[in-house]
């Protein structure tokens, strides 16, 4: 099975280009509606496929996780993501996708792991309200292939957090000292729920004013009106955007290609770009880099993200804004 994970250094090269790969893999078949959904994740996200091992069920498991399994030496979480996703099906889930992002090694047990697509952004679309009600939230991006199969990208960031409970933990938050600088607004966007919950927490830790946003083409059409407004209010568009924290891996329009479009435009010359993502590898870094970033910021942790933000900003306005 690992056979499909070859070819690393040419899956590298699509960073930048506005492309990804997805890994497709099913759930089973739901006894309540009859359906086998086919998900998928980044396979950047991706460690290794592999035949589930011996499980050790631990007491205290957060609802959904099966246990843990040792990898190398290492103990690694396994997550029954049929139960996660409410998917009522008695398939056998013995095929476990180890995933690396975050900072975390976790293991996720599917039914089946089908092939690898090779995608534009662009033809991924976010999801309907109505699928996002029905799913929790769990779907970040939707594509529906030539042979009319729907492929819902899984937020495995989500998984995470309501797994290992890594968003509850408020002391990260209450000991954020305020920027005292009101006249910031900070742009960003995610197509996590997940993660855009945890960024508004830590810009209201710091007082700062922001403005949201699911993708990067979403964004870029704020940052257009932010630019419109500064026109017609005699300002520089640089003065209303203060800077721009954004995701990599986002439907319609990804990272990279949106800090490109910021840093190509003389309106936002000035504006620091800050990369926010859970695909933390070296080479994601280095792109980020290249293609402008100011700073590159893994996720999540909202003491650095702060201390970031607040240099950051303190460079751009070192006196009161």
């Amino acid at each position: 099975m690992s056979e499909l994970l070859k070819s690393i250094d040419a899956r590298t090269k699509l960073a930048g280009t506005n492309k990804l790969e997805i890994l497709l893999f099913s759930l089973g078949e739901d006894r309540r509606t009859g359906r086998r959904e086919t998900y998928g994740i980044n396979v950047f996200k991706v460690r290794e496929v592999m035949r589930t091992p011996p499980i050790t069920v631990a007491p205290d498991m957060p609802p959904a996780v099966e246990g843990m399994v040792s990898l190398r030496g290492i103990l690694v979480p396994v997550v029954d993501l049929a139960k996660y996703a409410g998917v009522d099906s008695d398939a056998h889930r013995d095929i476990m996708i180890v995933t690396e992002y975050n900072g975390h090694t976790q293991g996720f047990l599917v039914e089946a792991v089908d092939s690898i697509l090779r995608l534009d952004w662009s033809m991924m679309r976010v999801p309907p309200d109505m699928l996002t009600a029905q799913m929790g939230g769990l779907v970040t991006a939707v594509t529906e292939l030539e042979d009319g199969r729907l492929i819902m990208m899984m937020d495995v960031e989500k998984v995470l957090a309501e797994t290992s409970h890594s968003d509850d933990d408020d002391i990260h938050f209450k000991s954020i000292a305020p920027l005292e600088k009101p006249g910031v607004t900070v742009f960003f966007c995610d197509d996590s729920s997940v993660a855009r919950k945890q960024i508004s927490r830590t810009l209201d830790a710091m007082g700062v004013k922001y403005v949201s946003a699911n993708n990067g083409r979403q964004m870029w059409e704020e940052l257009e009106k932010a630019a419109d407004y500064a026109k017609a209010t005699g300002q520089s568009p640089s003065d209303v955007v203060s800077l721009v924290l954004t995701d990599i891996e986002m439907p319609e329009m990804d990272g990279y290609i949106l800090t490109k479009k910021i840093k190509s435009d003389p309106r936002f010359a000035s504006v620091p770009v800050i990369m926010h993502s859970s695909l933390s590898g070296m080479s994601n870094q280095s792109l980020g880099l290249s293609v402008g970033v100011d700073e590159y910021v893994p996720k999540f942790e909202a003491q650095r993200l702060s201390e970031i933000l607040r240099r950051r900003l303190t460079e751009r306005f070192p006196a009161e804004v």
